[in-house]
């Protein structure tokens, strides 16, 4: 299994990533280049639509020489997505300058790491998901010094995973479940006993393929 560390990052992936916001996270009539639906052919998720803004972090922090993947586990009180394995995220308000300070705001509120340890390094794909999310998954490299503090209520665990992991297409399966009445296909990357699916495993397949394209 390949070792990535933050040195390739920055010498070959970050080059790979969106330098700028990608257009469709601005115009909804754009479509999302990924999507819940990315594995269900002749499916197509409308345009046009109101779809809510939202950004999530893919932060990547390094031990011993080895790029890792930031998560979270939601609580299971949640009404919502509840025991999900997760960005670090959540929807855009008001009050952000954008999906950069919505992504970094939201990973302090839900992890305690503060913008002062993340360095974006670039955007993957928006992502729309059913459930009508238009999300920004900003890349992000991590320093050294922070301290994790799972927001009480909705974050029940915060922990890594090697990037290497989710970069090798063998990990990369296929499993469905009936949403809304219809089978559908996703993503599914578990690690060990983590089962990493839906939106999160479809955002890191984006990574897996802008990086090592």
């Amino acid at each position: 299994m390949a070792v990535y560390s933050q040195d390739w990052f920055r010498k070959h992936a970050a080059p790979r990533l969106h330098s700028h916001i990608p257009a469709e996270a601005i115009d909804d009539d754009l479509p999302a280049l990924r999507s819940d639906e990315d594995l269900n052919d002749g499916i197509i998720l409308k345009t046009g639509e109101s779809y809510r803004a939202a950004a999530v972090l893919v932060g990547l922090l390094e031990r011993d020489g080895e790029l890792h993947v930031l998560l979270t586990q939601r609580s299971e009180e949640l009404p919502t997505h509840a025991g999900q394995i997760a960005f670090p995220g959540g929807k855009i308000d008001a009050g952000d300058a954008g999906p950069v300070a919505c992504a970094l705001r939201e990973t302090f509120e839900e992890t305690g790491v503060s913008p002062e340890f993340v360095e974006p390094a670039g955007f993957l794909d928006v992502y729309q998901t059913g459930t009508g999310f238009r999300i920004v998954p900003v890349v992000g490299l991590l320093r050294p010094g922070f301290a994790l503090v799972p927001e009480p209520g909705e974050v029940s665990e915060i922990f890594d995973v090697p990037l290497a992991h989710f970069m090798e297409p063998a990990n990369h399966l296929r499993h469905s479940r009936v949403w809304q009445g219809r089978e559908r296909q996703h993503y599914a990357m578990p690690y060990g006993e983590r089962y990493v699916w839906g939106a999160t495993a479809g955002m890191l397949r984006n990574l897996h393929d802008r990086i090592t394209r």
